[in-house]
């Protein structure tokens, strides 16, 4: 059961996207918000200055040190107190923070105080990544145990649920999240089942519907074949109603990755929402 979810945001275009889903989330589920915004203590260490053949490293003086921290910690206030705007008009109860640190290991740590956090696909630098995750956020979802929703500059309220099932252990704890969402929120769902053998694909699809029958909730069985990250972006941007993706977090090495790529992280990369159960 879902009861607190953490806001992790750096004033970038996702923000507020993260505090609209924070928002109906919580309204839905009778969750607390707790957000969450870090001072990069990494920006004080050196800064680089680029030369005709290369980048050399300069040690800042104290005085560019003492004005850099001034100017970063100004505008974490800034993002907290637009938030604390933003969720006291939502009537809603929750906590704001402000940390110093490196961001994965501070949003990390906070996580486990939490049963989801909400990020953005990328943060304030996404004009140099269009297209890939952002640096910290496939960070945060490699490192952390809690299930990670990941979302675009756009808030579209969630009308259903499509789940990528594929019978793996972290396709079951997939299918136990949107199980349990289904019902607090009222939530058809869609398992969608991506294999090009028919009998492995009906045995898969039987092993969801035996799972979600003593729920009592509203769900249908589809099949595709082809590559699995592309059947479910295409379902999702296709879906009659605005529907949560929800997949299992990564199931393969990072060497294995590099080397055929990974449904996981395709599927972070071009759907939103889409919620990484772990």
């Amino acid at each position: 059961m879902i009861k607190s979810i953490l806001l992790p945001i750096d004033g970038s275009p996702y923000t507020d996207a993260v505090l609209e889903y924070g928002i109906f989330l919580a309204k839905k589920l009778d969750a607390v918000l707790r957000v969450l915004t870090v001072v990069d203590i990494r920006l004080f260490d050196w800064s680089m200055s680029a030369g005709a053949d290369s980048f050399v490293p300069i040690m800042p003086t104290p005085e560019f040190q003492e004005e850099s921290q001034k100017i970063q910690q100004e505008k974490a206030e800034q993002i907290i107190k637009k938030a604390g705007e933003m969720l006291r008009d939502s009537d809603l109860s929750f906590d704001a923070y402000k940390r110093a640190g490196i961001p994965v290991d501070e949003i990390c740590s906070m996580a486990r105080e939490n049963d989801m956090v909400i990020m953005g696909i990328r943060g304030e630098y996404e004009r140099w990544s269009d297209k890939l995750l952002g640096v910290t956020v496939e960070a945060v979802t490699r490192q952390i145990n809690k299930s990670v929703m990941l979302v675009d500059k756009d808030f579209m309220p969630i009308e259903a649920i499509q789940l990528g099932y594929d019978g793996s252990d972290t396709a079951n704890k997939a299918l136990e999240i949107s199980a349990e969402l289904a019902v607090s929120m009222s939530l058809p769902i869609e398992v969608i089942s991506v294999f090009d053998g028919e009998e492995e694909r009906k045995a898969i699809l039987r092993e969801a519907e035996r799972y979600l029958e003593p729920y009592k909730v509203q769900y249908k069985l589809r099949h595709e074949t082809g590559d699995a990250a592309e059947a479910l972006v295409s379902a999702q941007k296709n879906a009659p109603h605005s529907a949560l993706m929800i997949i299992g977090s990564y199931g393969h090495s990072r060497f294995r990755e590099a080397i055929i790529g990974s449904t996981t992280v395709e599927v972070m990369r071009k759907a939103s929402p889409v919620l990484l159960a772990k």
